[in-house]
């Protein structure tokens, strides 16, 4: 499942350089390497897929204008990579651990986030959005790539303990310039660690496009670690899917680390403190609006008389739910008291944490009674 090693030239060599099942037009086309991974996946599992996609892009939007309007400090937005995200998160076993980047808001839906999760950490309130235990998710990754050691240590972990766990990682094409991203994945090949590496291709590292950066396919570069890789189309939730159960069954196998690099891309500004238009172009961001993840689900199911009305209608009527309770957790929220940024940082008392608590209480209380 080894990607051809081509020269990237353009965006549109770039994409046909993957694997797919769907194609943009919604017409499904044989894949003797992935369509056995997906052999179980009928019209109404598709649907599901295309209803969690739908909600996705719905919540995204949502924490857009929550941002705009004051509610949020900031917000990395997904959108056009609804595909990727969910056809892989939906991929993956309960016992699996992710480490996300900072964008894999359709990651810790599928997980079974509550909607105040996706606000709580961008509004400032907590560390973490989610419960990292329940979700069994790390809280969301500011710095680039570092999630990729984590994932790493803990796969680990994993296999130190014999358990059928796999840590799944999830990065962008620009973390891959990173040394923690090499790092790691050195790390992985070494000790045949059961880590699956998820690489987001958006074309774009906020203002710098990939083909700067890398000027061959990125999973190529896996296989020169000693790690498995496969290419696909991430806008393709099936071949995404598809993907991501190879690259389990590998790791959960005891074949060690394997790579994924899902071409997709960012329709948004990489977060709502970028303006995109001053680096790209409006033709590119069009041809790619012709390749949305969710229309040509949509199309495929038309064409087999699998897409109703009701569900459409539905599907749209969830979407709205989910956001309007999303902004409803977000507007109720209550700041902690000043203290609370001690609890949860040890499993058991500390002396020094407790020195330093009485520290910054004693600090507190010196601004009592000014106004």
């Amino acid at each position: 499942m080894s990607p051809q090693i081509t020269p990237i030239a353009d965006t549109a060599q770039d994409l046909e350089l993957s694997e797919r099942i769907l194609t943009p037009d919604g017409q499904r086309v044989a894949n003797a390497q992935l369509d056995p991974y997906v052999a179980d996946v009928d019209a109404a599992q598709l649907r599901a897929l295309h209803r969690d996609m739908v909600v996705l892009r719905r919540i995204d939007a949502e924490g857009v204008a929550l941002q705009r309007q004051g509610q949020l400090g900031l917000w990395a937005p997904c959108q056009g990579q609804e595909a990727t995200q969910i056809g892989t998160a939906r991929a993956l076993a309960p016992q699996d651990y992710v480490f996300p980047s900072y964008r894999e808001t359709g990651v810790i839906y599928a997980r079974g986030a509550e909607p105040g999760d996706y606000v709580r950490m961008w509004r400032g309130e907590e560390g973490a959005g989610h419960d990292p235990a329940s979700l069994r998710v790390a809280p969301l990754q500011i710095i680039i790539g570092a999630q990729s050691l984590h994932a790493v240590g803990y796969a680990l972990g994993i296999r130190h303990d014999g358990t059928d766990e796999v840590a799944v990682t999830y990065f962008g094409d620009g973390a891959t310039s990173q040394g923690d991203v090499n790092e790691a994945m050195i790390f992985a090949a070494s000790y045949q660690a059961p880590v699956v590496f998820v690489c987001q291709n958006n074309h774009w590292a906020i203002s710098e496009p990939v083909a700067v950066q890398s000027q061959y396919p990125i999973a190529g570069r896996a296989p020169g670690f000693g790690i498995p890789s496969v290419r696909v189309d991430g806008n393709d939730v099936l071949a995404c899917m598809a993907a991501m159960r190879w690259a389990l069954d590998h790791a959960r196998a005891g074949k060690g680390p394997a790579y994924i690099e899902a071409v997709t891309y960012r329709m948004g500004p990489h977060t709502t403190a970028d303006d995109p238009t001053r680096y790209r172009d409006a033709e590119e961001l069009e041809s790619w609006r012709r390749r949305d993840p969710i229309s040509r689900v949509e199309a495929y199911l038309r064409a087999q008389g699998e897409l109703s009305e009701e569900h459409l209608a539905a599907t749209q009527a969830a979407a709205d739910d989910v956001a309007k309770r999303m902004r409803a957790e977000c507007l109720g929220m209550v700041t902690r008291p000043p203290l609370a940024v001690f609890d949860g940082v040890y499993a058991e008392p500390h002396s020094g944490l407790a020195r330093q608590r009485d520290e910054y209480a004693a600090y507190l209380a010196s601004f009592e009674g000014e106004v």
